[in-house]
């Protein structure tokens, strides 16, 4: 059998593991990545992810160092502010609307938006520029064996590959995960989102807005203007039996109920992609590591798509994860390294695991009462400043 040795394996080839392939390649390491389902490059191509990424302002050394930023500012849409609206009155009309501007914390965004399918196109071709990384699309994961100087991975392509480092980035359902043995809290909450682009009349001004009735947040990131008019994602969560019925609309129909949702924000929104449909689960590992194994992203931790949590999370992972092997490339893989790793980063996980559930549920308030208090502690927590900022520091991520 075949069989080849490096210093990292990275299962997973979606945006996380890309970028972890690039960043432990641009910092010299040997890397082979694989997926068992090749990368959809172009928004038009069956299979393309048309979610989008909000990179946070912590996030952006590590595109720095991975060689990925130069390759990916040029589509980026600034998010200087993240406007939160609440519609959750009698009717679905803007009753309280507040801003939270980047310009209080620093001279940066909060963060910069691209489409996933994009990402993955760009992250591609920088792997294709490291001589020292490998990567397979097509290829996944199939077994696990672990000793103490080495995981050996069995390939679907019947070859094996020997690593220093087994980084499974390989997604919520990773088999590199339950290869380990290590199990998974999961939280069901009923729910799924639709994701699309739009259209709309109005600039968005480079303002992100979650807008809150019931069901969950209608979320409208910027994008960059589209055919000479402004654009933007949105991810519209809802029950998911009520997802199901949307998604077989008729376009006109959809669009006169996504128009309604928007409580006509950014004026008549209209559909510029396809409409996809994604569940939503909280999930966290018992522990992210394993012997000569990491665990990132979403084979780590799974949260609800609010505050643009879940890939800065994940590059949060990598970045602890890179800062040990270049502290001491020796002992890349060792037990100490990793449980290192492992401290570092679950605790903190599991508490921002756990806050983002409780913003999922006040965003899903049915009744009227229960609206009405969202809206009294928005306006509570938003009116004393230290608290507006510990709120957007938290946010981001940073302390």
């Amino acid at each position: 059998m075949n069989r080849t040795s490096t210093d990292i394996l990275v299962s997973g080839g979606g945006v996380a593991g890309l970028t972890a392939a690039a960043a432990f390649g641009s910092a010299g390491f040997n890397v082979i990545c694989v997926d068992p389902t090749p990368p959809v490059t172009a928004e038009t191509d069956q299979g393309a992810d048309l979610r989008t990424t909000a990179f946070l302002q912590p996030s952006l050394q590590v595109l720095q160092d991975a060689g990925l930023w130069g390759r990916l500012a040029t589509y980026a849409a600034d998010l200087q502010i993240m406007r939160i609206v609440d519609a959750g009155g009698e009717t679905p009309e803007p009753r309280l609307t507040k801003d939270f501007n980047a310009a209080d914390l620093s001279d940066l965004p909060f963060g910069w938006n691209l489409p996933n399918w994009l990402l993955r196109r760009e992250m591609v071709a920088r792997l294709n520029e490291l001589p020292n990384v490998e990567f397979r699309p097509g290829v996944g994961t199939r077994t696990l064996l672990t000793r103490q100087a080495e995981a050996l991975v069995g390939l679907t392509d019947g070859t094996r590959v020997s690593a220093r480092l087994l980084v499974a980035a390989d997604g919520r359902n990773s088999p590199m995960r339950q290869a380990l043995g290590i199990d998974v809290t999961t939280i069901r909450y009923g729910q799924k989102a639709l994701a699309f682009a739009v259209t709309h009349p109005k600039p968005h001004d480079n303002i992100s807005t979650e807008v809150h009735r019931s069901g969950g947040p209608f979320t409208l990131v910027p994008l960059p203007d589209r055919d000479g008019k402004p654009c933007s994602a949105i991810v519209w969560m809802e029950h998911g039996p009520e997802v199901l019925r949307l998604s077989k609309l008729p376009s006109d129909d959809f669009e006169a109920k996504m128009n309604a949702r928007s409580a006509g924000l950014y004026g008549e929104l209209k559909l510029a992609s396809k409409v996809t449909t994604w569940p939503i689960i909280s999930q966290y590992a018992h522990r992210f590591h394993g012997e000569r194994s990491a665990l990132i992203a979403e084979a780590a931790h799974v949260v609800p798509p609010i505050g643009a949590q879940g890939l800065n999370m994940s590059l949060a992972d990598l970045r602890v994860l890179l800062d040990l092997a270049k502290a001491d490339p020796a002992q890349l893989g060792s037990p100490e390294m990793l449980k290192t790793y492992d401290r570092r980063r679950w605790t903190e996980v599991r508490a921002r695991v756990a806050g983002i559930d409780k913003l999922n549920r006040a965003s899903m308030m049915g009744s009227q009462h229960l609206r009405d208090i969202r809206v009294s502690a928005l306006k509570a927590l938003y009116s004393v400043e230290p608290v507006r900022k510990t709120l957007m520091r938290a946010g981001l991520g940073v302390r």
